[in-house]
């Protein structure tokens, strides 16, 4: 049984969180001082509610909503099927934390933080930042977990879990600063399943209040546990890098909290002996200044992107440029009438794994510009229904991909921060007309309004809960710095 100890276990974190905040039943050797590892885990160990800016929380607490409702609706999905059954039917769990979508089902921590993870994921519907990753799917399942699994006394507020959330974006975003590879669109690692994990282990380290050199450990606990290739992308197993993350975080720090250790200069650059930039080819690491009353946390500075349709992030650009040229189209033609086009021309960049001329499944359609850009043309729209069997396989949809052509502009870089996506369609008259997008509304240019989040939120809940349930959830994510125990939040899925 994999949580047979779990009362054992609960009492160890109860003593982690309320004993002078350290894990009393543990002896942990102290960090190393002045090394890139040992700010980390410093920062971890010593950030404050306070120091949560008035943006800050509110820009994270529009993550929590969004996330929790991407993953209502992933739990629809078939990909969150088949982890639902691998957790039931492989693991005899004891049964403490909510499952998304699912408000007759529980499972043992760690194995929800995964199942929601993948739910979150399922659809390629969660937040995207900048350099590149999803940063709450990778944090907030194992929250949501680890505030369950606390006995009654000792559970964490509301603003506890608040602060946790953004420990864990902000170990995700230092980590993904530490190499230029990781401002542009990956190549060889999936991030979240690199930074995610890492994330996920400050996070939940800071929730269940470990020791600094607990939090040391639990990260390069983490990094052993970390990494996942860019070749499944588009695949049913894309889904697990989020729920991997989530769950192997959640892991690292209940093993520190144990007693676990691990190489105490993980994060450095040590010539000879690759740590974390194992996974960069360039790697230069800083320090994480220690908080104090002047941290600006980097979600202060760097907003994030919501996703208006489910599909990967560079999707929104040439579906918003797609839309533009349509408009021009059915006024030019007084409808939109397919027959009329030659050729389409994308002008998109360079990224293999999202140039997918002739896409044969959902999870590659979400992964094809040239897909989105046909299905925006068509349909006039791009949603949830855009990616069923029916829709992908349409004899008309068929016949618009037949028309496409890619250009790769050398000024159109692999970047969500750069990039622009423009769609041409050149008619049999001779006449040509383009639309192109800069920037999409909900890029962190761009953000989406308080409206549009709250009517993705409400839409993509409505599939698994009813009304009052879903106006319940927004009220507590609305009012979570408040919250005496951060488990309701869970407990209302």
């Amino acid at each position: 049984m994999v949580y047979s100890t779990l009362q054992k276990s609960q009492k160890l974190l109860a003593s982690s969180r309320h004993v002078h905040k350290t894990a009393a039943h543990v002896v942990a050797r102290s960090a190393p001082e002045d090394t890139v590892t040992s700010s980390f885990a410093s920062f971890i160990h010593g950030a404050r509610p306070d120091h949560l800016s008035k943006t800050v929380r509110h820009r994270s607490k529009r993550m929590i909503l969004d996330s929790i409702g991407v993953g209502l609706v992933g739990s629809t999905t078939h990909v969150f099927d088949i982890a639902l059954r691998y957790c039931r039917e492989l693991y005899s769990p004891v049964a403490v934390s909510s499952v998304y979508g699912k408000p007759g089902v529980k499972l043992s921590p760690t194995l929800a933080a995964f199942t929601n993870g993948v739910a979150t994921h399922s659809m390629d519907f969660d937040d995207t930042w900048h350099p590149a990753t999803h940063p709450s799917g990778a944090v907030l399942p194992a929250l949501l977990a680890a505030s369950q699994m606390l006995p009654p006394g000792t559970k964490p507020t509301g603003m506890d879990f608040l602060l946790a959330f953004n420990v864990g974006l902000e170990v995700q975003g230092r980590l993904m600063h530490f190499s230029t590879e990781a401002h542009d669109i990956p190549k060889r690692f999936h991030p979240p399943s690199v930074v995610g994990t890492m994330g996920s282990a400050a996070a939940t380290a800071k929730l269940l209040s470990l020791s600094r050199a607990q939090c040391c450990h639990a990260l390069g606990i983490a990094a052993s546990l970390a990494g996942a290739p860019m070749a499944n992308a588009a695949t049913q197993a894309k889904p697990l890098h989020i729920g991997n993350a989530t769950r192997l975080g959640f892991e690292a720090a209940l093993l520190a909290a144990r007693g676990m250790e691990a190489n105490p200069f993980i994060l450095d650059d040590i010539p000879g002996c690759s740590g974390f930039s194992a996974f960069y080819g360039v790697y230069h690491p800083k320090p994480l200044p220690a908080p104090g009353d002047h941290h600006e946390f980097l979600l202060e500075k760097q907003d994030i992107a919501f996703k208006r349709f489910p599909a990967h992030l560079g999707m929104h650009w040439v579906v918003d440029a797609a839309l533009s040229v349509r408009n021009l189209f059915v006024h030019y033609a007084g409808s939109f009438s397919p027959a009329l086009i030659r050729t389409i021309v994308l002008k998109i960049p360079v990224s293999k794994y999202i140039n997918r001329p002739f896409p044969s499944s959902e999870h590659q359609a979400r992964h094809s510009f040239q897909f989105n850009a046909c299905a925006a043309l068509l349909d006039g729209e791009v949603g949830l229904g855009s990616f069923t069997e029916s829709s992908i396989h349409r004899q008309e949809l068929r016949e618009l991909l037949d028309k496409v052509v890619v250009e790769h502009p050398e000024d159109n870089v692999a970047n969500f921060d750069k990039m622009y996506g423009e769609v041409a369609l050149l008619l049999h008259s001779g006449d040509v007309l383009t639309g192109k997008c800069d920037t999409f509304y909900g890029h962190w240019r761009k953000p989406l309004s308080k409206e549009s989040l709250l009517k993705k939120f409400r839409s993509n809940a409505s599939h698994v809960l009813p009304d009052e349930k879903i106006e319940a959830i927004i009220t507590t994510v609305d009012n979570l710095e408040n919250l005496s125990d951060s488990s309701q939040l869970a407990c209302s899925l």
